[in-house]
């Protein structure tokens, strides 16, 4: 497995750095993790955030293709249902090209109704449509539908899904889970076996709701603000368009509230050494491909960001192959 991390580039305006600026530095930032040996930095889609959450993964993963070398490129995730399967096709070829063969595609069916009302897509058929345009957007590729084409054959998909219907759909299509669930994983492979691929493929990863820092408790003080924006914006937002009610704001107590059933809280902030032996505890015996962990939460200040890439980067990977591989010897 390797280990990368995800710009979403949001900019609240309680922290707003001039865009251009902002759109650099994130540049800048995913160099970094490339020298310093990450194996992937990711992008993400949602529109219509007030804090400009990226809205356009795959012209900002080829700006960033082409600023790095080794890391792998990846998008989780890309909303194929507000794409023409044409141009979703073109795009993520041009990526891979730019990059020599590095992209990783993954994909969603996104969760907001506004989103799809902004590129005239109907919300109720999302899975449906997201389906076909990856269905087509193969076809493409294989038959040489669009030109160029990408380096790799076939790119790397990846679905993510967190529910049984999106696993299977996953399945089906060949991908790759970009979800990390013990319980999602069989109706995963079901899905695989309906498709007609080998369930010996199977290969997951995810976005861990974690950040790594020297000091947790310092760093917690510093960043729980900036999670309250990104939690609260993220479930307020998701009611937009619908005749749900609208969320309570979570206050700073309930952020470090941690499930009694040993499964992730919102955010966890970690030394090295607590997240290779979290991980280990909660990605044992799955096929796991990447990690992937949020570089920054909500324009946090850029100390935080530089070290927990740095972290990320250089520690992290050395004490999760060694967590794994007493794992493997002990049996544990």
């Amino acid at each position: 497995m390797d280990v990368g991390l995800l710009f979403d580039l949001r900019n609240p305006s309680d922290w707003r750095q001039e865009w251009a600026y902002h759109y650099a530095r994130t540049l800048e930032f995913c160099e970094e993790a490339d020298q310093r040996g990450a194996g992937g930095i990711w992008f993400t889609e949602h529109h219509l955030f007030e804090d400009g959450y990226l809205p356009q993964p795959l012209t900002f993963a080829a700006a960033a293709a082409a600023r790095t070398r080794n890391v792998r490129i990846g998008t989780a995730v890309v909303l194929p249902a507000l794409r023409k399967p044409a141009q979703l096709a073109e795009e993520a070829a041009i990526v891979d090209l730019i990059s020599g063969g590095r992209l990783e595609l993954g994909i969603g069916a996104g969760y907001r109704v506004p989103e799809y009302q902004l590129f005239d897509i109907g919300f109720e058929r999302r899975f449906g449509r997201t389906g076909e345009v990856i269905t087509e957007v193969q076809r493409l590729w294989t038959e040489g539908g669009v030109t160029p084409g990408p380096v790799q054959q076939p790119v790397p998909l990846w679905g993510g899904f967190y529910k049984p219907r999106g696993a299977r759909l996953a399945g089906r299509l060949g991908m790759g889970l970009l979800h990390i669930s013990h319980e999602m994983f069989p109706h995963y492979v079901q899905g695989l076996v309906e498709g007609g691929h080998d369930p010996a493929a199977a290969r997951v990863c995810d976005l861990l709701p974690v950040l790594l820092a020297d000091d947790p408790e310092e760093a917690w003080t510093r960043v729980a603000p900036h999670l309250a924006h990104q939690m609260n914006s993220y479930r307020q937002l998701s009611v937009e368009g619908t005749d749900h009610p609208v969320p309570p704001l979570l206050g700073l107590e309930d952020l470090r509230h941690q499930p009694t059933d040993g499964s992730w809280g919102l955010l966890e902030i970690l030394t090295p050494e607590q997240a290779a032996e979290r991980i280990h505890a909660r990605t044992a015996g799955l096929p796991v491909r990447h990690l992937i962990f949020w570089a920054s939460i909500a324009g946090m200040p850029d100390d935080l960001v530089a070290r927990n890439i740095e972290l990320v980067s250089e520690q992290l990977p050395p004490l999760l192959d060694k967590a794994f591989a007493e794992a493997a010897t002990t049996g544990g």
